[in-house]
């Protein structure tokens, strides 16, 4: 009997359960049944876009040139059974902003790239500093209007430029300041100096100061500077540092001995910045000029003491003096 009862509950529970389970999917499929219309129009390309409004630009923030091109790409979408009226870029985001197609200071500089569906490209060239601005695409339909926000913004930034503190002439011992100039949007917030063939910076800040200068310091030097567009470098700026002369020295190209009938040279070296001019003395006699004093068919009256001149606009000096011996040639008659 007991056995009879507990197989006659157990076949109730499961009627129960399948009873249970059924009225569960029959509510699943009802429910289902009516997302299947929305789920089928989801799946139908643009669909889903086209029913809300909307701007969306490739990129928020712009950092450009001075005198440079720039593209702003970007795409839009609106409900549908709206036909597009007007489209067009603004820079106040305002109840009614004026069209930039329309303002002198842009309208012979921009061009439209888009279209009246869904590309809102444009373009502007030969940027400026007075174009740093916010930028919104709008557009108008028969129904409605609207502006893309947030909006893409634009900083215009200029290659530095280096001016020197000394318009004139640069000599050894001299101080000279070197500045670094940037007009930028935002502003610079690191400076760095270079000098040509060095890949490490020679200084840091918008001045750069030599003190007592040296023809070491002669060659290019740019500054870069840094901020939040990126980096921009200068043209190099070419520092030319004048010195009188130094390292003079005169030698003679023979080594060996040096007969009557020889030809011989005498060499002037030395450094200077601008170059020197070269003169050529016996004793105190001037004899010649130039780097190399020549003597050809020399006689034994040429021998003697030797010293070259360098001299340019900042000074001269003499070399130590050569000595030049010429031996007499014998001939022995028959």
């Amino acid at each position: 009997m007991f056995s009879l009862h507990l197989h006659f509950v157990l076949k109730v529970e499961r009627v129960l359960i399948v009873c249970h389970l059924s009225a569960e999917i029959r509510l699943i499929r009802a429910r289902m049944a009516r997302l299947l219309p929305l789920i089928v129009l989801l799946m139908i390309p643009g669909v889903c876009c086209q029913s809300v409004w909307g701007v969306i630009y490739s990129s928020l923030h712009i950092c450009a040139l001075k005198g440079s091109t720039v593209t702003i790409n970007c795409t839009y979408t609106y409900p549908t059974h709206h036909m597009i009226t007007e489209v067009f870029w603004i820079n106040t985001n305002s109840s009614d902003p004026p069209n930039l197609f329309n303002d002198s200071k842009y309208s012979e500089r921009i061009q439209y790239l888009g279209d009246k569906q869904h590309d809102c490209s444009v373009r502007l060239t030969d940027v400026r500093h007075a174009d740093s601005h916010k930028y919104y695409f709008r557009f108008i339909t028969d129904k409605d209007k609207w502006t893309g926000a947030p909006g893409v913004t634009l900083n215009v930034t200029d290659k530095p430029v280096i001016s020197i503190s000394s318009s004139g002439v640069i000599v050894e011992g001299d101080s000279v300041n070197l500045t670094c100039s940037s007009e930028s949007n935002p502003p610079v917030h690191n400076y760095s100096w270079f000098k040509e063939n060095q890949t490490s910076s020679v200084g840091s800040g918008n001045i750069y100061i030599i003190s007592n200068i040296t023809s070491d310091h002669s060659g290019q030097y740019k500054c870069k500077t840094r901020q939040t567009c990126g980096e921009r470098e200068s043209d190099p700026l070419t520092l030319n540092v004048l010195y009188p002369p130094r390292n003079v020295s005169a030698s003679i190209s023979s080594a060996g001995v040096i007969v009557e009938g020889d030809s011989v040279n005498l060499t002037c070296s030395s450094e200077s910045n601008p170059p020197a001019n070269i003169s050529w003395f016996k004793g105190e006699t001037s004899v010649g000029s130039g780097n190399i004093y020549i003597i050809s068919n020399i006689r034994s009256d040429h021998s003697g003491q030797y010293k070259c001149k360098s001299e340019n606009e900042l000074g001269e000096k003499y070399s130590d003096s050569v000595t030049l011996n010429v031996l007499c040639k014998f001939i022995i008659k028959q």
